[in-house]
């Protein structure tokens, strides 16, 4: 596993939008470094979600278990599906390719999706790069909504979530 760390000190969401192209660029120049070639499940990580938290914290956590749900009674806003199907973890599934486009799209998501859900944007803090083929899709459906997702993701082996990880970016601010 390794910790890649991605300053990005011009990466805010409290006075405009950001950048997603030219911020996705940067993220996703370290993800090719670190990651070429590899199926991956990217999942993005805002410590504005966890304030009992730092960012350090959550990557040991991230690092030490396989996942940032540290707290089993914590509800996330989008674990709910109609079939009740157990998730594990929300993420974006890609090869690392010279052309892969990713980071842009995550923080495009969070901060639009955070405003809808929250009224207010959300930075992105840490994006977990998981090995894809440890994990499993499930399909499922949102509350709400009539198509069917592919988002949602389970560990292959529970027992063993920690191994899935191949690495952490860490979105220094």
């Amino acid at each position: 596993m390794v910790v890649v760390t991605v300053p990005l000190p011009q990466y805010g969401v409290v006075a405009n939008e950001p950048d997603h192209a030219e911020i996705g660029q940067l993220v996703d120049d370290a993800i090719r470094e670190h990651f070429a070639g590899r199926k991956i499940v990217a999942r993005g990580l805002s410590v504005d979600d966890h304030p009992n938290h730092t960012v350090d914290d959550l990557i040991n956590i991230i690092l030490t278990t396989g996942t940032d749900r540290y707290d089993p009674n914590r509800t996330g806003d989008r674990y709910a599906n109609i079939s009740g199907k157990h998730i594990d973890l929300f993420g974006f599934r890609r090869t690392v390719t010279p052309r892969m486009n990713l980071f842009a799209n995550l923080s495009w998501g969070f901060y639009h999706g955070s405003i809808e859900v929250r009224g207010h944007p959300t930075r992105l803090d840490i994006v977990t790069v998981y090995d894809a083929s440890q994990l499993r899709a499930v399909l499922h459906q949102y509350e709400g909504r009539s198509d069917r997702k592919r988002d949602g993701f389970r560990f292959a082996d529970p027992h063993h979530a920690a191994d899935a990880v191949l690495g952490v970016v860490k979105l220094d601010r």
